[in-house]
């Protein structure tokens, strides 16, 4: 830490139901994501820190803390481009990879989705991540060149979709989760859908309802524990 004034003083800042029939809607455009990449959450102190003292931190934040924040932009067709850091307590070598559940049994989505991930990419400690396939089509597990703390993703999600009949609405629902959930199960994740939001279910919390605010600002709850953080949307997708 750094060297502190005396007299100091440190400033402490302490159902979702769609009601319509639904059929799959799945992405087959192979186009690279192009989703923004905020950090995650941070806490700034209102005593100096030195380049020495500071904590690790994930490149666009100042002081960042272990957590996931995952940023999905949804696409005309259904798909999302899905921006993904995960900052890890301690070093990993091998990261797990999970899908977002099937929509059979969740709220709202009453045709039974199959998600996929493609175009995936991935960043250890800001080096580029050799993959085999950039496919992932259920568990999957990236071996790491090094252990690292540091993991940015970027990846195109489809088949998490279901649209809203007449087959002229843009009005969808969708399951969403990120695919590092299963590293550290206590992490605190936040979950961003960048336009569109028009209501957010987490059935794994016992408070179901996730959603903050009123659309069009409509956000989803923050925090939330990495092993629950699967989130069901009602959504408008863009035009």
């Amino acid at each position: 830490m750094g060297s502190r004034r005396p007299g100091a003083r440190c400033l402490v800042t302490v159902a979702l139901v769609l009601g319509y029939s639904a059929t799959a809607a799945c992405s087959g455009d192979a186009a690279g994501p192009a989703a923004p990449s905020p950090g995650l959450n941070s806490a700034r102190s209102s005593v100096p820190v030195t380049p020495e003292s500071a904590p690790p931190s994930i490149p666009g934040t100042a002081a960042a803390k272990p957590g996931i924040e995952l940023v999905a932009v949804p696409r005309r067709d259904g798909s999302f481009d899905v921006t993904e850091k995960l900052l890890l307590p301690t070093a990993t070598d091998m990261l797990p990879l999970q899908l977002p559940a099937s929509g059979e049994h969740l709220p709202g989505i009453m045709t039974p989705t199959s998600p996929r991930v493609t175009n995936l990419k991935v960043m250890a400690d800001d080096q580029s991540v050799p993959l085999e396939n950039t496919t992932v089509p259920g568990a999957d597990f990236i071996p790491l060149t090094a252990p690292a703390t540091r993991i940015l993703l970027t990846y195109r999600l489809s088949g998490s979709t279901v649209l809203a009949t007449p087959a002229r609405s843009t009005r969808a629902g969708a399951t969403i989760r990120p695919l590092t959930a299963s590293a550290e199960g206590t992490l605190p994740t936040d979950v961003k859908v960048t336009t569109g939001l028009l209501n957010a279910v987490c059935p794994l919390l016992t408070e179901t309802r996730c959603a903050v605010g009123d659309p069009p600002r409509l956000t989803i709850q923050s925090d939330i524990p990495a092993s629950k953080a699967l989130v069901v949307l009602q959504l408008d997708l863009p035009r």
